[in-house]
């Protein structure tokens, strides 16, 4: 089995049916992603836990779920808590609204499945935010729901600056890494501009440019190389 393959194998489990098309068509180019992707995912100024479960609900917010179980997969495998996924699952909400939140069930599904806990998802599935959310407590069981609990109430007022406040606070999440995933849910979805004053928001709240350099790299791996770009148009120069 190639590097490439192996790789793949070791994160995922199996080979992803993409991944052997890569490989079949170009080894060359698996291995060079395979290169690119393993040292972006490496511990960093952001570590792989972070970078995984960043990942996973900056796919949820652009409804891509694919992408969200790959790496909710990592995010369990390298330690997330079931509390800290829901947390940057609702950020993903802050962004793309009741349809993400809908998508991160999914993802909620898989990570409580990866933990032993198989959940009841029902045909048709919830439908309005008040739905998503008793599904949500309905299946953390045991586990801490107060957050969930308060996050639903000042979602109902619809004061739009009261639920910003709510879903970014501190909470099992830090309110730093839920600032570095709404940058990350712009720069995903190419939105460089529109980012800005949210990069901004996340320096003032203690973010390092590190730190937003590695939410650039993992966008590449998920969006391709203009991501970089767009995040790089708001990056400081590293002064020697």
């Amino acid at each position: 089995m190639s590097k490439g393959l192996a790789y793949f194998k070791e994160v995922y489990d199996e080979v992803p049916g993409w991944v052997q098309k890569m490989h079949d068509y170009s080894p060359i180019v698996l291995d060079h992603y395979t290169g690119l992707r393993g040292e972006i995912m490496q511990d960093g100024a952001l570590s792989r836990k972070e970078k995984d479960v960043l990942l996973a609900s900056m796919n949820a917010a652009r409804l891509y779920t694919r992408s969200m179980g790959y790496h909710t997969k990592g995010a369990i495998d390298f330690g997330s808590t079931i509390p800290e996924l829901v947390e940057y699952f609702l950020v993903s909400y802050l962004y793309g609204g009741t349809p993400a939140l809908k998508v991160s069930l999914e993802g909620l599904a898989y990570a409580l499945e990866l933990k032993g806990q198989r959940v009841v998802q029902s045909e048709k599935g919830p439908e309005t935010i008040e739905e998503v959310f008793e599904t949500m407590i309905k299946w953390l069981g045991d586990e801490d729901t107060s957050f969930l609990v308060e996050s639903l109430t000042i979602i109902q007022s619809s004061d739009k600056d009261k639920i910003e406040a709510k879903l970014l606070c501190e909470g099992h999440v830090s309110t730093r890494m839920k600032h570095l995933n709404m940058v990350g849910n712009f720069i995903t979805q190419l939105r460089g501009a529109d980012a800005v004053p949210w990069i901004e928001k996340a320096r003032a709240v203690g973010v390092t440019e590190a730190e937003l350099a590695d939410v650039g790299y993992i966008c590449v791996l998920t969006a391709g190389i203009p991501a970089w770009f767009e995040i790089s148009d708001s990056l400081k120069l590293v002064t020697k």
